[in-house]
């Protein structure tokens, strides 16, 4: 699978938040991200291109495939720590000290702590993403997902985008929440 064919796979239909736009949006906050090698810089981009590459709302293997994917096709010196990064984005748990993995979780997150108005785009299009959904077992999902965010007492594991993001994605999950009421 060539960079086109990744490409290809975010802009499949039903794809309206994991699409290539939201790689971009990740890919620009990596490059924000200072003091990492070139090793880490290209395993993060790597992982960050493959993270979602299968995305089927119907599923609940998407990160797993994605991480297989992946190994199937970075340089080999990289397959196994973006595989694992891959693997963090199915619950966001990070370990204390995995510092790569914490940058990378909460770049997939970043959008939570985004301006209400892109924030509010975002959510609605995860809503179009589980259309096949009913009203009332999607309200109770996804409410279940959000106050399982708000719950944490770090929603963003990487202290620099904690620092950013962190008052205005508490803002947003609990707006999010009392409107799923």
């Amino acid at each position: 699978m060539n960079r086109e064919q990744l490409v290809a796979a975010y802009a499949a239909a039903g794809r309206h938040y994991h699409n290539l736009s939201h790689i971009e949006d990740c890919l620009a906050s990596l490059a924000r991200v200072e003091g990492l090698s070139v090793a880490e810089r290209e395993t993060l981009s790597e992982a960050i291109w493959w993270h979602d590459v299968v995305y089927d709302p119907t599923r609940l293997d998407n990160e797993e495939r994605s991480a297989e994917l992946a190994e199937q096709h970075v340089r080999t010196e990289l397959r196994r720590e973006v595989g694992r990064l891959i693997r963090l984005t199915r619950t966001h748990d990070v370990a204390a000290g995995d510092r790569l993995g914490a940058i990378l979780i909460s770049i997939d997150l970043s959008i939570l702590g985004t301006d209400s108005a892109r924030y509010d785009a975002y959510a609605a299009a995860i809503r179009r993403e589980f259309i096949h959904v009913g009203e009332e077992d999607y309200r109770v999902g996804r409410a279940r997902v959000l106050r399982h965010f708000a719950a944490r007492e770090v929603i963003f594991p990487d202290p620099d985008f904690a620092a950013t993001f962190d008052r205005q994605a508490r803002a947003n999950l609990a707006r999010e929440l009392a409107s799923l009421s």
